[in-house]
């Protein structure tokens, strides 16, 4: 599959400052090492969903999820999740346009008990966060942070300042989840990550991190 780039958006990339190159240098060098880790972490978390849709359930479809996310400068990849739903929960949705409606009415999310696509098991890995462990393969592949703005689907991309959001790699984990995940909606989750990029240090990155860590064993927010 090609990747579908924002041609109409121009991405103003200033002269990066020592300091800040030292700053992305070091970033990316702990991308990859806690990168690395978590795929440790991944290696057991995959046997446990692969005995649950593949031998238990025997379902058929990948024991993955897939979808197109936006990150720096504009350039589209694939965000890879543990799948918490059933195949093909996307078009499903959208042939439904009543709750099409209410998913991008509330913030481009649906609570678990409007949610039809959610499967039991699946509400387990996301209040624990397990489905989102795969994102390590994105970070080693250059396409996401550890720590940065979350990335987004097309729809959100009108929510914020596309110029400012799209000038950075987007994380795992970001300054929206430390304040609070989905408890969090728009305009609001804009402005923290707006405010996170304005701001971003490797004393931030190492906050949030410390913070996305307390809301995953907390399950706050985590729909």
């Amino acid at each position: 599959m090609e990747k579908e780039n924002l041609s109409n958006i121009i991405i103003d990339n200033k002269k990066d400052d020592f300091r800040t190159k030292i700053y992305l240098f070091n970033k990316r060098l702990i991308d990859i090492l806690l990168s690395s880790l978590g795929i440790l972490i991944l290696l057991p978390c995959l046997l446990l969903v692969f005995i649950e849709y593949k031998v238990i359930n025997k379902e058929k479809g990948s024991i993955f999820f897939k979808q197109k996310r936006f990150g720096l400068n504009g350039n589209s990849f694939n965000i890879y999740k543990f799948r918490s739903m059933v195949v093909n929960a996307d078009k499903k949705l959208k042939l439904n346009p009543y709750l099409y409606q209410k998913y991008i009415d509330n913030n481009y999310k649906l609570c678990p008990n409007d949610d039809p696509r959610i499967t039991k098991f699946g509400l387990f890995i996301r209040k624990t966060s397990i489905d989102e462990l795969p994102q390590f393969i994105n970070v080693i592949k250059g396409d996401m942070s550890i720590v940065g703005p979350r990335p987004v689907v097309k729809e959100e991309l009108s929510e914020y300042n596309r110029i400012k959001l799209l000038s950075v790699r987007p994380g795992i984990m970001g300054a929206w989840q430390a304040k609070g995940r989905s408890n969090i909606g728009y305009p609001e989750r804009a402005q923290i990550e707006m405010n996170y990029i304005d701001n971003a240090s490797s004393f931030t990155d190492l906050k949030i991190l410390v913070q996305n860590i307390i809301i995953i064993f907390k399950k706050d927010g985590a729909y």
